[in-house]
């Protein structure tokens, strides 16, 4: 069974990338780590609280949009 992938977890999950990528880019601080890990949360607790509702698997769910952000399929 395919998981519908609603479009603000991708939004959230390409935030929480671009942010760690911003943070590896600079010598490591508590402040340049913070925006990450704010982004992170926001993805975390959005994708527990659409697997909750739509009554899927967290997991699955959050690994789907993982895949569909950082190795997305050919056009």
């Amino acid at each position: 069974m395919a998981i519908d992938i609603p479009e603000d977890l991708i939004s959230l999950e390409r935030s929480a990338v671009a942010e760690q990528r911003k943070a590896m880019a600079a010598p490591y601080t508590e402040e340049a780590w913070a925006s990450w890990r704010e982004a992170a949360a926001a993805f975390q607790a959005a994708v527990t609280a659409h697997a909750e509702a739509a009554g899927v698997s967290r997991y699955e769910l959050e690994m789907a949009v993982k895949r569909a952000v950082l190795h997305p399929e050919p056009y």
